[in-house]
């Protein structure tokens, strides 16, 4: 049987193609696979997503125990509750009301027997005056004492000064004389904090939009983790490591593929976070433990240890390495997979090792910005601690040596090691994936070529008139 196409016959326009094409039909050429001569418009929108079956396979073989093994975790170590216990009165331990200032009246200090003691000075000689106190008539606005009013005496060096209106909160110590059970604690600042809350949560969709919005459901989840697993699992009990790890994974689940879509681009990217934490956690665990850091070394942590002694404070410490350095994880990894699939669509002949090295060129970039970005971030929240050392003029050595900027030394280091082995790993994960899903899907697209593909021998051209 002949075919019916000669190769005097111009061969028909394949259904779909343009009309203002010159067609080469020779083996070999761009009709004979398809899924080549479109690849760089089909991959040129949208999300990147798993294009082939054994890839699909391989991720969910990755994924899947993962995922369950987080889902167990949190069923077994899941608290029910932080334990009741009874209040100390002291610290953040203090039961306390909402209350407002009625009037700030200024007034002697001998009259209300307040001794101004500056810090570091001895009192002040007779006769030595440093200027007005100031006496706040403060009214109770919440709880069974609703109405109730008290004074407050402010010293002229006092660092916080009250004003008519202004929202306070009120200690209260029911075991007190009458007239000391109310004593301000600090002021009230929900109204602006909510709005500068709000003014985050707009920006972020406007400038975001869908993803904003997912971004900021994400960030709840994960506040919702935070407080209703992690923190009371902690406080009954459980390992702080085990839980930062079982919490932190679901977090770092639940939020990637919320915000970015179940594509093979996330999962690579949840790959790369999984691989990075477990080295955080290892080196986290051996450095802590070698450098004897007990974690307990505020005011806070002494008062954590004192009402639950049962809390292990260095694993305290390494569970908040771990989920501290968690969101920072997730940008890099995220970044650098994303920078892969780009530079995929950008040029599809790139093999594994041209993916691999243009990434790691951006990777190292985001390396140098990301360390810097965690050693200021620590220095900031230390910065009374350095000033303190500073006025001592302690030597760095001995500085770098207590224990309070050790923890943080500490903490900068793994957590910085980690986000940079994210960067070669996640780029390595994703060109592989990148190069096999390419490779797969252009088999699976070659074996359901249609019948046109290469059915002649020789060239066929179709010029147009």
């Amino acid at each position: 049987m002949t075919s019916p196409h000669t190769d005097h016959e111009p061969q028909a326009r394949p259904q779909g193609a343009p009309h203002d094409r010159t067609y080469d039909q020779s083996p070999g050429s761009a009709y004979d696979h398809p899924h080549e001569q479109l690849h760089g418009h089909s991959h040129g929108h949208g999300p990147a997503a798993p294009g082939s079956r054994q890839l699909r396979k391989v991720i969910a073989a990755v994924l899947i125990p993962f995922a369950t093994a987080v889902v167990v975790g949190l069923v077994a170590l899941w608290p029910g509750g932080a334990p009741p216990h009874e209040r100390t009165g002291i610290g953040f331990d203090r039961q306390t009301q909402q209350g407002k200032v009625v009037t700030v009246d200024k007034v002697n200090c001998k009259d209300v027997n307040a001794v101004q003691t500056p810090l570091g000075d001895d009192p002040p000689s007779a006769g030595e005056e440093r200027g007005p106190c100031e006496r706040a008539t403060i009214e109770v606005t919440t709880g069974r004492d609703k109405g109730r009013t008290f004074t407050e005496i402010l010293q002229p060096d006092s660092p916080r000064k009250l004003r008519e209106g202004q929202g306070v909160v009120a200690a209260y110590a029911p075991d007190a004389p009458h007239d000391l059970q109310y004593s301000v604690t600090d002021v009230n600042r929900k109204f602006p904090m909510a709005l500068l809350a709000g003014i985050f949560a707009l920006t972020v969709v406007a400038v975001g939009r869908m993803r904003g919005v997912m971004a900021l459901i994400a960030l709840a989840v994960s506040f919702a983790v935070l407080t209703l697993f992690i923190l009371p699992a902690i406080l009954q009990g459980s390992n702080p490591l085990l839980v930062a790890v079982v919490g932190a994974s679901a977090i770092m689940l639940i939020a990637l593929y919320m915000c970015h879509g179940p594509t093979a681009r996330t999962s690579v990217a949840v790959v790369g976070t999984l691989v990075s934490l477990l080295l955080i956690g290892l080196l986290g665990s051996l450095f802590i433990g070698w450098a004897s850091l007990s974690g307990n070394t505020d005011d806070n942590t002494g008062l954590i240890h004192g009402l639950y002694p049962h809390i292990d404070l260095s694993g305290l410490l390494l569970a908040g390495v771990i989920i501290g350095s968690l969101g920072v994880l997730d940008d890099v990894t995220v970044t650098q997979t994303s920078a892969v699939w780009e530079l995929h669509q950008a040029n599809p002949t790139l093999g594994v090792r041209g993916l691999y090295r243009a990434g790691i060129r951006i990777g190292r970039d985001h390396i140098a910005s990301v360390v810097n970005t965690l050693v200021l971030a620590y220095a900031g929240a230390a910065l009374p601690l350095l000033l303190l050392f500073s006025v001592a003029q302690s030597s760095m050595g001995t500085v770098a040596n207590s224990e309070l900027v050790a923890e943080e030394i500490v903490r900068t280091l793994v957590g910085s090691i980690g986000l940079v082995a994210s960067v070669p790993v996640t780029t390595a994960l994703a060109a592989l994936v990148v190069s096999a899903d390419r490779a797969a899907t252009g088999a699976e697209a070659g074996a359901s070529a249609p019948s046109w593909a290469g059915a002649g021998k020789g060239r066929r051209r179709r010029t147009k008139p």
